[in-house]
């Protein structure tokens, strides 16, 4: 056997060894993953502010991350009571509602159908009544289950606290880690290494800028459409669901949510609750097909088409985290595949 030969079997089998431990160790990685993420986003904020002559690595990224953290409890601020509010006016409107869906939902159905339908609107009232008084008997029934799976929520919360513990110490040592990886690279690839790392990190650049620009453009476009309609609470519900479309099906579950609580008690007429959910349906459209694949497609060098194939099948393959992760791997092979492309029209295997 060639010296060559062996090398490239003894890459293969190592690389085979890592997937391997990978795949055992996934449900510890989950936070590191998650933690690396956020770290590469946020690593170029931390560079430029560790410029400063009166900021160090570590000040800088405990500002950056306090600024990440304190942006998602603002979220938060602003979905929590307006999810309070909400839901007591629902529940205070929720008898007129029910007259509503007797008188006027009901007839319909049975006219389309043919099949004619009971309605005990005190008889459901009061079973409602009963079960949301009795609600406490729930949280009496979930004790055992919470017993039986406490081991599984401590290992949540621990992923939870494991993530801004592993992200600040990645944002503070990222040139030192950069470095180790970049002095374990072979030197006869050390060169052509570096020049696709460079490329995939500019493409994962342009799709950062193209997804905050979707996002941006998102919001403004439910925040408008919602206050066009008259209802309470357009500005955040439209900020919200704009802001959460990098995290697919999330900003639009959400938002959708929300605008039918508001509309259901903000409307004299379900007409506006199908105006809300029209608008919602039109920014699912209009997102999926114009703004993400002009925006990102774009920016990353991928066809609309493209863009469009990659979220279904990776999402298809790998479920949520295929979704979430398309674009930006599909950036990733890109570069790839473009330099496999100039190695293959430069081989003899092309030319001759």
């Amino acid at each position: 056997m060639t010296p060559e030969r062996f090398a490239a079997l003894y890459w293969l089998a190592a690389a085979a060894a890592l997937a391997w431990l990978l795949y055992l160790l996934d449900p510890v990685l989950t936070p590191f993953l998650a933690a690396g993420i956020l770290a590469y986003i946020c690593q170029p904020l931390v560079a430029r502010s560790a410029q400063w002559r009166f900021m160090s690595r570590t000040t800088a990224t405990a500002l950056v991350m306090a600024l990440l953290f304190g942006a998602l409890v603002a979220l938060l601020l602003i979905l929590l009571p307006l999810l309070r509010y909400e839901s007591g006016l629902l529940m205070a409107k929720l008898p007129e509602l029910l007259d509503i869906v007797r008188q006027r939902l009901l007839p319909l159905l049975e006219q389309y159908s043919g099949v004619t339908m009971q309605w005990d609107a005190a008889t459901f009232k009061e079973l409602l009544s009963e079960h949301w008084q009795n609600a406490g008997g729930v949280s009496a029934n979930l004790l055992p289950w919470l017993s039986d799976s406490g081991l599984t929520l401590i290992n949540l919360l621990l992923n939870l606290l494991l993530i801004p513990l592993v992200m600040f110490y990645l944002l503070r040592d990222w040139p030192q880690l950069l470095a180790r990886v970049e002095g374990m690279i072979p030197r006869r690839w050390h060169a052509k290494t570096l020049e696709i790392t460079g490329e995939i990190d500019v493409v994962l650049a342009e799709f950062l800028r193209g997804q905050l620009s979707v996002m941006l453009l998102m919001s403004l476009f439910y925040a408008l459409a919602l206050m066009l309609t008259g209802m309470q609470f357009a500005l955040p519900i439209g900020i919200v669901s704009g802001m959460l479309v990098f995290v697919p099906y999330l900003g639009a579950i959400l938002g959708l949510v929300l605008a039918t609580l508001v509309a259901l008690t903000h409307f004299d007429s379900f007409a506006g609750v199908l105006v809300v959910w029209g608008i919602f349906a039109a920014g699912q459209m209009l997102e999926g097909m114009v703004v993400t694949p002009k925006l990102v497609g774009d920016r990353i060098g991928l066809h609309p088409l493209g863009v469009i194939f990659a979220l279904l099948a990776f999402g298809q393959l790998f479920g949520f985290f295929g979704v979430l992760l398309a674009l930006p791997i599909s950036a990733m092979l890109l570069v790839g595949l473009r330099h496999l492309q100039g190695w293959y029209l430069s081989s003899p295997f092309y030319r001759n």
